[in-house]
């Protein structure tokens, strides 16, 4: 990967619909309430045999795994800055101008991190389970492969730069 990082592009309607959903991401995070399906799964039970076993990995792990998903949120949440709006209504032509994003190659494991964490959340509000859970012709499960086709692009974008 080059010095500069990775560049992707997104419509600028992409980019601030990508910085609202981190941002209730974050806020998800930080009331970690965790009777909330959506961030149990943020944070699996390596030992689910073993209740003991499961609660003390939870009471020794838990807090610090919501604390890493949530500095990686915030780095991508800064990097989105430019496309947070405050009400403001855009014109149509603004909303669809494609717009370059450059990833620093720190921060690329973060934003890869973040949009899975939120596809997880997405699939736990839906209870998308697995690939035959979802239907794809169901316009409620468009965020969650919109997101998955923003993983993967960044995913073949990192790829790409560190291909000599």
């Amino acid at each position: 990967m080059n010095s500069a990082g990775i560049s992707t592009s997104l419509v600028r309607l992409e980019g601030i619909r990508l910085a609202q959903l981190v941002g209730e991401f974050r806020e998800l995070l930080a009331t970690a309430d965790m009777r909330d399906e959506a961030l149990n799964r943020l944070t699996p039970n390596p030992y689910p045999d073993d209740a003991n076993a499961a609660r003390e990995f939870a009471d020794g792990t838990r807090s610090e795994l919501l604390d890493r998903r949530g500095a990686d949120a915030l780095t991508v949440h800064e990097a989105l800055a430019e496309f947070r709006i405050d009400g403001d209504e855009i014109s149509e032509e603004e909303a669809l101008r494609v717009q370059d994003l450059v990833v620093p190659p720190q921060d690329v494991d973060a934003w890869l991190r973040t949009l899975n964490a939120i596809r997880l959340v997405i699939a736990s509000r839906l209870e998308i389970d697995g690939e035959d859970d979802h239907d794809p012709d169901d316009p409620r499960y468009g965020v969650y492969d919109w997101l998955g086709y923003r993983l993967e692009l960044l995913i073949q974008a990192a790829e790409d730069a560190e291909s000599p």
